[in-house]
């Protein structure tokens, strides 16, 4: 067998087993939520009430019911492109009108996200407009919509762009070692990125003001001197405009670090509450756990990177994957780079439970640290608020959730927080 032949059947086996499982998951998710959807757990029974309950679950089952149908269309459409040609024909269209060059990549690269955008775009209005509009959580005006749609696809042509094209240019002139040089670009760049996005890009889309209560913005304040924390500023975000949904949530790199609160969140949690999330999240930075993300998608990329520069010079990674490689020394990294992006997702999907583990663990040592700092009490009623006002199921299947939930379920969460405080009161009392 051929290396093109074996990397087509790997792909199409990765590609089929990777479908099932994904539906086998979704499946008992959607069994699981259902057979639960009439009895509020007995840890809730006096928190949540029934039509909660019962809205959660039906909105965890129609997220889950749709979510198949966008299984399926993402595993036609990849298809569609790689196997059945489609980026190929693209690719080839492109040489025809521009030839070869910088020119004729960037283009390839733009055609790609345009299309994707308008096949994805049914998806997108669906889930605003039919499944957040059906629970109450949708806020948008097709006109706000139709706005956030362009001034994305705006923003994201003035960054992507000349990034895409630097990259380009660094794959054709840098060398054997081209990669090295482009994956240090790209952490660069994301770097810049987390810095400038706070004051520069988030503004475009949301209003921002300085939080104005001064009770809350008192002890807001005394909570991160005290936990060694600063920011940049506290900030009350418009979240109501688009959404009900509630969160808050630091944002920035360095100096640049920013408190934003939802305006949702504020309206439904008492101060201490308030408090208390503020703690989780500061858990996360006593924890270290932002650097280690960081670090880990330093080294990822770097993996990642290397592995392109040495598949991008393999003639069977194209013809494996459905494309003819230009062969009169015109480049082909623009057709690398959008085969890498497809393909990687579908191989990588099957680690993806081990990162879920990584993170819900995150979440744990965060909740751990936000009651030593508060609350427990108070963690937990801002916890069970935003699972109910997120619609959050309480019931999700076991193994749904080592597969996909980066945060533990509610009741995972609560029992952890009861258990650590028990253990810290005993420790008083002994001492």
């Amino acid at each position: 067998m051929t290396p093109s032949n074996a990397l087509t059947l790997a792909f199409a086996a990765a590609l089929l087993l990777g479908l099932l499982v994904k539906f086998w998951l979704a499946s008992r998710q959607i069994r699981h939520v259902a057979r639960h959807r009439d009895t509020v757990p007995a840890p809730f029974a006096g928190t949540i009430t029934m039509a909660a309950h019962q809205k959660a679950a039906d909105y965890t089952i129609a997220k889950a019911r749709f979510g198949l149908i966008e299984l399926a269309l993402g595993a036609a459409v990849l298809l569609g492109w790689t196997l059945l040609g489609g980026l190929n024909a693209l690719n080839q269209a492109l040489l025809g009108w521009l030839g070869g060059g910088m020119w004729q990549q960037l283009a390839l690269l733009l055609a790609f996200v345009v299309i994707g955008g308008l096949i994805d775009l049914p998806v997108t209005l669906y889930q605003t407009f039919v499944i957040e509009e059906r629970f109450g959580f949708n806020k948008m005006t097709f006109k706000l919509w139709l706005a956030d749609a362009l001034k994305s696809s705006l923003v994201g042509a003035l960054i992507g762009l000349p990034i895409a094209a630097l990259i380009l240019w660094l794959m054709g002139a840098a060398g054997r070692l081209w990669w090295l040089w482009a994956w240090c670009t790209w952490m660069g760049f994301n770097l810049l990125l987390l810095m400038i996005y706070p004051t520069f890009i988030a503004p475009l889309f949301n209003k921002f003001k300085p939080l104005e209560d001064e009770t809350l913005k008192a002890r807001v304040t005394a909570l991160m001197q005290r936990c060694g924390f600063a920011a940049k500023g506290l900030f009350v975000m418009d979240g109501s405009k688009r959404s009900a949904h509630a969160n808050a949530y630091f944002t920035g790199f360095g100096a640049a670090k920013r408190v934003v609160f939802y305006d949702t969140l504020l309206a439904k949690l008492s101060p201490g509450e308030v408090d208390a999330v503020l703690a989780h999240e500061l858990g996360h930075f006593k924890h270290k756990h932002i650097l280690q993300r960081i670090a880990t998608m330093f080294a990822l990329s770097l993996v990642g990177f290397a592995l392109l520069g040495w598949l991008s010079g393999q003639a069977w990674f194209y013809t494996g994957l459905g494309v003819m490689p230009a062969v009169d020394g015109s480049p082909n990294d623009a057709l690398a780079l959008l085969l890498f992006l497809m393909a990687v997702p579908l191989f990588s999907f099957f680690v993806s439970p081990l990162s879920a583990r990584l993170s819900r663990k995150h979440e744990f040592q965060a909740d751990a640290y936000a009651v030593a700092q508060t609350s427990g009490a108070d963690l937990s009623a801002a916890l069970l608020k935003l699972y109910e006002d997120n619609a959050s199921t309480l019931t999700p299947d076991p193994v749904f959730v080592k597969f996909y939930y980066s945060h533990p379920p509610a009741s995972e969460r609560l029992a952890r927080m009861t258990q650590g405080v028990s253990q810290t009161a005993t420790r008083g009392i002994a001492a």
